[in-house]
């Protein structure tokens, strides 16, 4: 089965390394069939170009017979021609009739804006990949005692043949892996149930085909052949709509999961500020709380203030108040670690815990924040217009619970307050 490669970003650069892997995979294929011809020639079994000609045109037809990959590329019906070709042709003769015809199908790809380096990767690779596939299972085959051309089956036969089908299945994955490998992209991508059964159905339909075409009139081939192209045909379209409700599915669950994030931050986060809100602050502090009764961990606490904050929204309106709240939760969450925690506890009072920190070094980042406030250029709210904070520390100890350190910050806070504001107290 070939697959066409996926597309990446970068596509525009010319020698990367699937492009480089595709050329050293046909090369070494050409090679390969040339060598395993020298014993006995090319279209050797009796048939002329035009047995090769109707496989090469049959070849090309399943491959347009394909659908996309769940996860990567295209799915075609091509191990039909190649099981068939090979129990007619043999292995040499049908690895360059189909390798051919791989290499002549992904050109039409240009039409639909494909890159010419794709494109050629592409053609590249699936020939080289596929005279490997049907060269290497065919030369098996045979060595392990299977009939060329294919008259009759029996229970020898099929186990045979058997071997022939998983042959080209086990080289065609390691290929498709190792050019996904050579993408940067997952490597077991290339296993999916639904493809795989294609890929065995498509070999059976292929022993069948091989078996009629030595055995049958005709007229009967012919019959065969063209119920076989319709139900492919079938097959097909039932695989397209699969897919494009596969991707429904997808997008769809994408969206509800998109959802169910945004829903859960919601509840967590705050509206304005987009800081974790009192329902998230108080479960992980409680988290914090029994961490350090576990293992003896340190903390510190501290619950900030906007002085005078009534005023402002008095004097200047609601939306005024907003604004410095964003800000400050702005200059507090930039003036923290990323491992510390910063929320917005209610109205304009915010919670802040410094995990490992002691309380010497959170009082000295408090003030630092404390500045930052007074600091900040207020002017285009209105002239004169500056904010403050104050702030109330607590350490955590191992003794702690959740509550009581909650407690002690929340009265160092009103202290700093009564004391005057825009301070910060600890003890």
């Amino acid at each position: 089965m070939s697959r066409a490669p996926k597309s990446r970003p970068d596509e525009g650069r010319l020698w990367r390394p699937d492009l480089v892997y595709s050329v050293l995979l046909l090369t070494s294929a050409v090679v390969a069939v040339a060598i395993a011809a020298t014993d006995s020639g090319f279209l050797a079994r009796g048939y002329g170009f035009g047995t090769a000609g109707f496989f090469l045109v049959f070849g090309l037809f399943t491959i347009a017979t394909g659908f996309p990959h769940p996860a990567f590329g295209h799915v075609s019906f091509d191990r039909v021609a190649q099981v068939m070709s090979v129990l007619v042709l043999g292995p040499v003769d049908a690895a360059w009739v189909n390798g051919l015809a791989s290499l002549i199908y992904p050109w039409q790809r240009l039409r639909l804006g494909v890159s010419l380096r794709l494109v050629v990767t592409a053609s590249l690779h699936n020939a080289g990949l596929m005279m490997f596939v049907i060269l290497g299972s065919g030369l098996l085959y045979e060595s392990i005692g299977g009939a060329i051309p294919v008259s009759n089956l029996n229970v020898g036969a099929a186990v045979v043949l058997l071997a022939l089908v998983i042959g080209m299945q086990v080289i065609n994955d390691v290929g498709m892996m190792l050019m996904l490998y050579m993408r940067d992209t997952d490597p077991r991508l290339v296993f999916n149930r639904f493809t795989a059964v294609v890929e065995y159905v498509s070999g059976a339909a292929g022993i069948v085909l091989a078996v009629a075409f030595t055995n049958q009139t005709p007229v009967f081939f012919v019959l065969l052949l063209t119920v076989l192209a319709a139900g492919m045909l079938v097959i097909m379209k039932y695989a397209l709509m699969r897919v494009r409700l596969e991707r429904l599915v997808d997008e769809r669950t994408e969206e509800l999961r998109v959802q169910a994030e945004e829903f859960e931050r919601q509840a967590t986060h705050d509206k304005l500020t987009g800081l974790p809100n009192r329902r998230h602050a108080d479960n992980y502090l409680q988290q914090q709380v029994e961490l350090s009764q576990r293992i003896n961990r340190t903390g510190a606490l501290a619950l900030a203030d906007v002085d005078h904050f009534k005023r402002i929204n008095d004097s200047y309106s609601h939306a005024i108040g907003d604004q410095v709240l964003e800000r400050v939760a702005t200059i507090l969450r930039e003036g923290c670690r990323k491992t510390d925690f910063v929320a917005r506890y209610g109205g304009e009072e915010f919670l802040l815990f410094f995990p490992e920190t002691g309380v010497d070094r959170a009082v000295q980042v408090c003030s630092e924040l404390r500045h930052a406030v007074q600091d900040a250029d207020w002017s285009d709210i209105a002239p004169n217009f500056d904010v403050t904070i104050s702030l109330g520390l607590a350490e955590m100890k191992d003794a702690s619970h959740c509550r009581a350190i909650l407690d002690e910050a929340d009265t160092r806070l009103y202290r700093a307050k009564r004391e005057g504001r825009n301070r910060v107290i600890a003890a």
